[in-house]
């Protein structure tokens, strides 16, 4: 699915779209989601460990576009480049901001800047620059009707702003419909649940062209 406003790929960090508010909001197992091995994982259980904890690699799939690599592939580069960490525990930890932004720029070419501290106002002016945004909110804002739980922990990605900046587009990786999937908040509501940091990325770097040899 692609966005009509914005043309970026929506996906959801759980391979079955239907099922992701069985998932975060039913308690259905994710090793029972039968489209498991379309995000290139390596078996059920790999899949339900991880696929809760990649929001931010599907905010980055969506960012690269039709040709993203799958979800798993693009986890296995930036366990590279230490965007994620396992303790000794088995606990997984991430997304580590510098070393992502790191791992984007140097396998994708996009240039990525951590924002640690960001304010929602001047994200517009980023989205006017060409570049999108990895948001850092509360998974919460599924639900804008409902008193913010809190900010930050979850990733979406700000794709472009309304025609008068008051308000932003984004999608969200853990949208249990498609209007939380891609969906439109006034900045004021956005603000309720963003945390004040993220990483914009920019858009992908033109090949270099020269003039061909003279006929």
């Amino acid at each position: 699915m692609t966005c009509a406003l914005c043309s970026v790929p929506v996906h959801t960090q759980f391979a079955t779209p239907e099922l992701v508010g069985a998932i975060v909001e039913g308690g259905l197992d994710p090793a029972e989601d039968p489209g498991w091995a379309g995000s290139g994982a390596g078996s059920p259980a790999e899949y339900a460990r991880w696929a809760g904890h990649l929001c931010g690699m599907t905010c980055l799939r969506m960012a690269l576009g039709a040709d993203a690599p799958s979800l798993f592939e693009l986890r296995d580069e930036a366990l590279k480049y230490g965007a994620y960490t396992e303790d000794a525990d088995g606990t997984i930890r991430g997304l580590v901001y510098a070393p992502f932004a790191e791992y984007v720029s140097e396998v994708y070419g996009r240039e990525a800047t951590v924002h640690r501290h960001l304010d929602v106002a001047e994200i517009p002016g980023l989205l006017d620059a060409g570049t999108t945004v990895l948001a850092s909110v509360h998974y919460g804002i599924r639900h804008p009707e409902r008193p913010a739980p809190g900010r930050g922990g979850h990733l979406v990605l700000v794709t472009a702003r309304t025609a008068d900046g008051s308000g932003v587009h984004f999608h969200n990786p853990s949208g249990t419909d498609a209007g939380t999937r891609a969906a439109v908040l006034p900045l004021t509501e956005f603000e309720r649940f963003f945390a004040g940091r993220g990483v914009s990325l920019g858009a992908a770097e033109a090949p270099e062209t020269g003039a061909g040899p003279e006929a």
